[in-house]
């Protein structure tokens, strides 16, 4: 069971209404699921799928091929739920479109704009963002890789981990330390992957298969022309991304959640608290996910409280959704393969990627006390 009497709701304006129909029509009509066991694989085959139906073009702006003047986050939201409904990895897919070139979106020059972002809406170019590092997780400001002026280049050392669509991605946008700008100096570029220097030096598999892994960089050269924003500001162009597909994540997960409420119907024996609860807490997470989208589509600069509390309840609630299925199946519920066995181990990385949980409670707590 799929409720989308949510579609009514004030933060929606008629496209968007029929943008959801289309989506779930074609979801519904056309949609291939592709089995997991090469992950890299079905998320190349996703990215094909959604690139010939038209999705991927609500990933950049329209002046590169995209489907809208600018990114709507109530769009992508809307994209992601509902491919969230179908397939966790299909939804990864175009959110990875989406988060590995929204920094050349909001922030890169024309000139990288015309270079990457056509290519990330036909799905000819795979994106990817390369943030994180084995002792920067959740704190991104202790990440150690660096890059350093020479002439005209810029030069990479250092090595990302836990880094999605690593080993299939065209390009990454690469956050570095910026030492010639001081301590708190950051720096954002795009590397293609064929640049010398740069390496896939592991594959990490995960409950959830999908192309996860580590890079590393040992002499890496790049233009300066691949810097994304103003050199010194790359801690800028990495949170304003995520503050702007942060609330997506929870979209995602109201997708899994979703799926997981309309098994465990089926199923109801003296179920009824449960279920109650369950409704309640889907429609609380839509609310925050579809506020947080709605004020950051209406201008605001940031929303960085907004989208840390649509993620933390999203996440958290549909953890606990799923959960609850599961153990309203019983036995079949944790049979391998079954829709909410699957959805158990795909649910789990949201809570943690693009802010755990534990760091959107320090970010909103953050913002309330600023306030």
């Amino acid at each position: 069971m799929s409720d989308s009497t949510y579609l009514a709701w004030p933060f929606f304006t008629d496209a968007h209404r029929t943008l959801q129909r289309e989506i779930a029509d074609w979801r519904d009509g056309h949609f291939q699921e592709l089995v997991d066991s090469d992950p890299a694989a079905a998320c190349r085959g996703y990215i094909a799928q959604l690139a010939s139906a038209g999705w991927l073009k609500y990933t950049v702006p329209r002046a590169y091929g995209g489907a809208l003047d600018a990114l709507d986050v109530r769009s992508l939201c809307l994209i992601r739920e509902t491919l969230g409904y179908a397939s966790g990895l299909a939804e990864f897919a175009f959110a990875m479109q989406g988060l590995g070139s929204g920094p050349i979106s909001l922030y890169g020059s024309d000139a990288l704009k015309k270079k990457y972002l056509p290519g990330v809406a036909s799905g000819s170019s795979i994106a990817a963002f390369a943030i994180s590092e084995a002792d920067a997780g959740s704190d991104v400001a202790a990440m150690q890789t660096t890059a350093r002026r020479d002439g005209a280049s810029i030069v990479i050392n250092g090595a990302k981990t836990w880094i999605s669509n690593a080993g299939i991605a065209s390009h990454y946008i690469v956050f570095c330390r910026w030492p010639e700008g001081g301590d708190r100096s950051f720096i954002a570029l795009v590397v293609d992957a064929d640049t010398p220097g740069l390496d896939v030096s592991q594959t990490i598999e995960v409950i959830a298969p999908h192309p996860l892994g580590t890079i590393t960089f040992s002499n890496c050269r790049v233009s300066a022309e691949s810097m994304v924003g103003e050199p010194g500001k790359g801690m800028r162009v990495a949170l304003g991304t995520l503050d702007l597909f942060r609330t997506t994540v929870g979209a995602a997960a109201l997708g899994f959640a979703r799926r997981a409420f309309g098994q465990a119907l089926a199923d109801f024996q003296l179920t009824q608290a449960g279920i109650a609860d369950m409704a309640t807490a889907i429609d609380a997470s839509a609310l925050l996910v579809y506020r947080a989208a709605w004020t950051r589509d209406q201008g605001a600069t940031r929303v960085t409280r907004e989208a840390a509390m649509a993620k933390l309840v999203a996440t958290e609630s549909a953890q606990q959704v799923i959960d609850r299925a599961v153990q309203l199946l019983g036995a079949r519920g944790v049979v391998r393969g079954a829709s909410v066995e699957r959805l158990y181990r795909e649910i789990r990385a949201l809570r943690i990627y693009e802010g755990t949980s534990e760091i959107q409670k320090i970010v909103i707590a953050g913002q309330v006390l600023n306030d």
